[in-house]
């Protein structure tokens, strides 16, 4: 979707300025929010594509308005009150006011590691031969969809070369819907950057993307 968390390249977002010495996490409340996303999707069922859409799929002021892990959080919210894990009432609330839904699976403490460790592979057998293979000259499509993708809006219509194929891996526009997997083929595609951002960019500059198959087109 095209929405305020798609900043990259924007010339309104202004220039990143990391923080010296940054910790993993500013107060102990982002420690929770993020180790309850992690908990809540083994319960909840959904996958790392709805849980981005999630935090996408916000108003500008809401997003922008945001830190990092309270957008997470607001992501926590709408997941577990879609699936009605949690009621409406409860979150004004902040507490628990109804009996706990039962569910089938909970990650458990003693598991925590071993699922960071193994993470979630995305990567799937063919169906079909690759479209595009390294050295190709392509174009990232003009698209618009209204739901998750990582297209990035910087590079849409922007042309581009295949630098590395990376296998069959599952597509996010798909899995984020609850669609099904649809394993696409995926790319390393290299931008240079006057071609993103014309005559006044840093003619060294070359950004590259993992672009899925349905992202691009032949010259």
């Amino acid at each position: 979707m095209d929405g305020a968390h798609d900043m990259g390249g924007a010339a309104w977002s202004g220039a990143v300025k990391p923080e010296p010495d940054e910790p993993i996490f500013h107060a102990e409340w982002e420690r929770r929010a993020f180790a309850l996303t992690l908990a809540m999707a083994m319960p909840g069922g959904w996958n790392i594509d709805m849980s981005r859409f999630a935090r996408e799929d916000r108003p500008p002021e809401d997003y922008l308005g945001k830190s990092y892990y309270q957008i997470w959080l607001a992501g926590l919210e709408r997941l577990m009150l879609e699936r009605g894990l949690i009621a409406a009432d409860e979150i004004k609330a902040g507490a628990p006011l109804h009996p706990a839904k039962p569910v089938e699976k909970i990650l458990r403490p003693e598991g925590v590691a071993a699922m960071l460790h193994r993470g979630g592979p995305t990567e799937r057998d063919a169906a079909r031969p690759a479209v595009f293979t390294a050295g190709d000259r392509v174009r990232a499509k003009m698209i618009h969809p209204s739901s998750h993708t990582r297209l990035p809006r910087y590079v849409r219509g922007h042309i581009g070369s295949v630098e590395r194929v990376l296998g069959c891996h599952v597509f996010p526009d798909s899995n984020a819907t609850g669609a099904g997997e649809n394993p696409q083929w995926l790319y390393t595609v290299t931008f240079e950057g006057r071609e993103l951002w014309g005559e006044a960019s840093d003619p060294g500059l070359k950004v590259s993307v993992d672009a899925w198959e349905p992202y691009l087109e032949h010259l």
